[in-house]
């Protein structure tokens, strides 16, 4: 199996990574930085067009959209401004959508290929605790975007699923999370060789509940 993670320079994502090819699997990670892989913002149409270039035609089974920021973590609604605003929406909407528009090629060369996009529970409209205005608003949309895309993908066998990974002892999720960066990713994994087309469009949490919308 051909995977491509995006965002594996730490994390969940940088994890991912090591798990699946501890297990054989062939994987390719991105990062904005340069610091794990490949070079990707997924907020630049041009880097993934060269991206994708570089990929040429090679399947991809398997295509994680992991890479997203938060960056009003504790923000007050006063402090909010425009940049935040667009700088949230463009890494963790537009830079979906631009990696699964990019690579979709790919994944169609792929016998069965599946779209994992990591979300969160803060995107669940059934939760509206306050706050986080910016990352619960993008992530809601990434959520959206999951499952539009697996209506219109259905048809040509590939499946999408949008995950909650659980909160996470990570920089962004903080040292107060719940479960670790491991247990987070192997969950994860588990869910993403469970995808199929019968499930596509599914919003689950690392550990294979049901999350509401």
């Amino acid at each position: 199996m051909h995977a491509v993670i995006t965002g594996t320079s730490r994390g969940i994502g940088r994890e991912m990574v090591n798990q699946l090819t501890a297990a054989g699997h062939d994987v390719t990670g991105t990062s904005r930085d340069h610091s794990s892989g490949v070079r990707l913002d997924v907020t630049d149409p041009g880097q993934q067009a060269r991206f994708a270039a570089q990929l040429k035609s090679r399947p991809i089974d398997l295509l994680v959209c992991n890479a997203g920021v938060y960056l009003d973590k504790g923000m007050a609604l006063e402090e909010y401004t425009a940049e935040v605003w667009a700088k949230s929406l463009a890494a963790n909407v537009t830079g979906v959508f631009l990696t699964v528009q990019a690579l979709l090629p790919n994944l169609r060369l792929a016998e069965s290929a599946k779209i994992a996009i990591i979300s969160s529970q803060m995107a669940s409209h059934a939760r509206a605790p306050g706050g986080s205005y910016a990352y619960r608003a993008s992530k809601a949309a990434a959520l959206n975007i999951g499952r539009n895309l697996s209506t219109d993908l259905r048809s040509e066998g590939i499946a999408v699923g949008i995950y909650h990974p659980g909160w996470v002892r990570t920089d962004m999720g903080g040292e107060e999370g719940d479960i670790t960066v491991e247990e987070s990713a192997a969950g994860l994994i588990t869910e993403f060789d469970a995808l199929c087309i019968e499930t596509t469009g599914c919003f689950h949490t690392w550990d294979g509940r049901i999350h509401a919308y």
